[in-house]
């Protein structure tokens, strides 16, 4: 019954989807609709580590590795550092209403204190905490200003106890400051006496000045503002430096100028500005840099906690009170959510079915095919459940869905999961980056290989025509990232689709070349053999023409496989003096027929080698040379594209310059 029964300022689990983690919320209140009669909770949210950027999730972690160099934390093994960090989370000042029947359970979150271990929180079931305020507006993380000084080094050092008859040899003057002598010769009477000669010298120069007559317009209000303390402590604050001698304190109360005028916050501040406090005040609490910041900034920060303690002093923040707790009789104070206990979606019916295997003597579910929990790595479980894309066929046993539910993670390190793993190594040696090949790389393979079919109506081909100017295609598909008003388009076409009917659309032909002549212009390329380079008369050497065909090769910044892992030398400096044509293909790679080598000799062509579906899919990465980039810059961008969407059309480059330019590192002019 206790543990079904909620109140305000719990920390509980809210269930806002079947297949993702729980949300962690704390009840500030609990809100009876009168229609319906359901409870609605306003919660401040909290949020994991999966929840924020990869940026943030970097600054956490330079502020956790402080916190454990500060705090002497012991060692973490890496399962420990990795489940660690789903036990913590982010404070914001977001606040959201969820219906209080999703609630699913209650846990514990606490302040990370330096005092204790970070292996505590991992012994103990459902307990988080946080150190830092992430605010999802503005994508920040800022330490929590609540902090908790507790140490060591927050620590007062006491100085050993004198012993009998030896002296003090510090320096009084310096170790504080004398304001008060309780040993004067003055009476309590005379006292007395001085401080109501001081509260009226106060009444007297309030009347005096302009600026408050205006705020205590009547002769009650400044007396009562002339008897506050800043009145009483500039009084005994005179005597103290006077000597306690009555005659010359009267005549420091009044100076040659006119009487001496002591005002505290409480009378700086204007009407308006107090009406700003306390409705920061009721949003941010007692958070004076938040209420500085945002409501006022010209405001000193010691001047509004002077202002905050004394505003608690007044009738106004009596009447505040009052209203309050007459507010929260009104509201609930706990409500009774009984245990959730309907079957989850994702569980996977195993019984009688394909998906396992029931085993009779244990009451476990034995998973078929091979597959394995994506978390521990077990074949039995009381029950399995899907996790991850339905393309996948990832399953979890009970026990770490449970803990997927609680804590947002998995109990090891998985790239499904998210989480960075040491890069395995190829087929051909170099690392995979997507990690795939850590698990069952057939497997994986065949997941991933999924088509879809993105298909459209007649009346959406039909918007795209009449609708030309609003949608304008080419724009849209340069910037995919920019969304397309599709409101606008359909209530565009829904005016334009009536006259569309006497107007016929205009429509570009397009001439395509038929596929027999495609067929004879590949076979009349393939006949021709090797593409040789043509050398003409007065150029230096063959040498350095076949090194700057081979960077002119790579245009759009393509290297073969040799030439990325530095298997092959850097080319020689390029001295050309007269014009070359250079044709090749779009895409930068070479013709597979072959190309003649600098020994006389050829290359033979690069056979495609057929990877075996079981291998995982080797990167290819293309470096860009120097010439490859001298190259783009001489191109435009219109050449560019329609090198992009054709190709297969080969694009010929203009070599123009001079031995001198290429020696001296001038450009080389390019003509297109």
């Amino acid at each position: 019954m206790a543990a079904n029964m909620y109140r305000v300022g719990d920390y509980v689990y809210f269930e806002n989807s079947s297949s993702n983690p729980y949300l962690i919320r704390r009840i500030e209140e609990l809100n009876k609709q009168t229609g319906s009669g359901n409870v609605e909770a306003k919660v401040v949210c909290l949020y994991r580590r999966r929840d924020i950027s990869s940026n943030l999730n970097g600054l956490a972690d330079n502020h956790a590795r402080e916190f454990e160099e500060d705090s002497k934390q012991p060692a973490l093994v890496d399962q420990e550092r990795h489940q660690l960090k789903h036990r913590e989370l982010f404070l914001s000042r977001q606040f959201e209403s969820l219906p209080a029947t999703h609630i699913r359970g209650k846990c514990n979150v606490a302040l990370l204190n330096e005092t204790e271990k970070l292996s505590e929180y991992l012994d103990r079931e459902d307990c988080f905490y946080y150190s830092l305020v992430f605010d999802p507006l503005q994508k920040t993380l800022i330490a929590d200003q609540g902090e908790i000084r507790v140490g060591p080094k927050y620590q007062a050092d006491i100085p050993d106890k004198l012993a009998e008859g030896e002296s003090d040899n510090r320096n009084q003057l310096k170790m504080e400051t004398k304001v008060w002598d309780p040993d004067n010769p003055l009476t309590d009477r005379q006292i007395d006496q001085f401080l109501v000669v001081a509260r009226a010298v106060g009444t007297f120069a309030r009347a005096l000045d302009c600026s408050s007559s205006i705020r205590q317009p009547s002769l009650h209000m400044s007396a009562a503002a002339a008897s506050r303390d800043i009145t009483l402590f500039h009084a005994m604050d005179t005597l103290q430096r006077n000597c306690y001698d009555l005659a010359k304190a009267m005549s420091t109360l009044v100076p040659q100028g006119g009487p001496v005028l002591c005002r505290d916050e409480m009378e700086e501040w204007s009407s308006s500005e107090a009406i700003l406090f306390e409705e920061a005040l009721e949003k941010y609490g007692k958070d004076f840099t938040d209420i500085r910041q945002d409501f006022l900034p010209w405001k000193s920060l010691a001047s509004i906690v002077q202002f905050y303690y004394m505003w608690k002093t007044t009738d106004r923040y009596i009447q505040q009170k009052r209203l309050k707790v007459a507010e929260a009789d009104s509201k609930l104070k706990q409500v009774y959510i009984p245990t959730y206990t309907k079957p989850n979606p994702n569980q996977i019916v195993c019984v009688g079915s394909k998906g396992g295997m029931m085993n009779g003597a244990t009451g476990y579910q034995k998973s078929a095919a091979g597959l394995t929990c994506e978390s521990c790595h077990t074949t039995q479980s009381p029950q399995w459940y899907a996790w991850g894309p339905p393309n996948m066929q990832c399953r979890l046993c009970a026990s770490c869905w449970i803990y997927w539910k609680k804590y947002g993670g998995l109990k090891t390190p998985t790239a499904l999961d998210g989480e960075k793993e040491p890069r395995a190594k190829g087929p051909f040696g170099r690392q995979d980056p997507q990690g795939l090949l850590s698990y069952n790389s057939s497997k994986l393979l065949a997941k991933n290989r999924q088509t879809f079919l993105l298909q459209t109506t007649k009346l959406t081909r039909i918007a795209r025509r009449l609708c030309d100017d609003i949608l304008r295609p080419r724009r849209a598909a340069r910037r995919p990232y920019i969304p397309v008003n599709i409101g606008a388009i359909k209530t565009e076409c829904a005016v334009r689709l009536p006259k569309a009917a006497t107007k016929p659309l205009r429509i570009r032909p397009v001439a395509r070349p038929t596929l027999a002549n495609i067929m004879k212009e590949l076979g009349e390329l393939a006949a021709r053999g090797p593409v040789k380079p043509r050398i003409l008369k007065g150029t230096e050497t063959n040498r350095s023409i076949l090194n700057f065909n081979r960077g002119v090769l790579s245009l759009l910044g393509k290297r073969t496989f040799n030439k990325q892992n530095g298997l092959e030398g850097a080319p020689s400096p390029i001295h050309i003096r007269q014009m070359t044509a250079s044709p090749h293909s779009a895409s930068g790679r070479p013709f597979s027929a072959g190309v003649k080598t600098e020994r006389g000799g050829t290359e033979p062509a690069v056979k495609r080698q057929k990877l075996n579906p079981g291998d995982a899919p080797d990167p290819i990465v293309f470096v860009a040379t120097d010439h490859t980039r001298m190259i783009r810059k001489a191109l435009s961008q219109s050449e560019m594209r329609r090198a992009a969407r054709r190709p297969s059309v080969q694009v010929k480059v203009k070599l123009v310059g001079s031995s001198r330019s290429a020696a001296l590192g001038e450009p080389i002019v390019l003509e297109d």
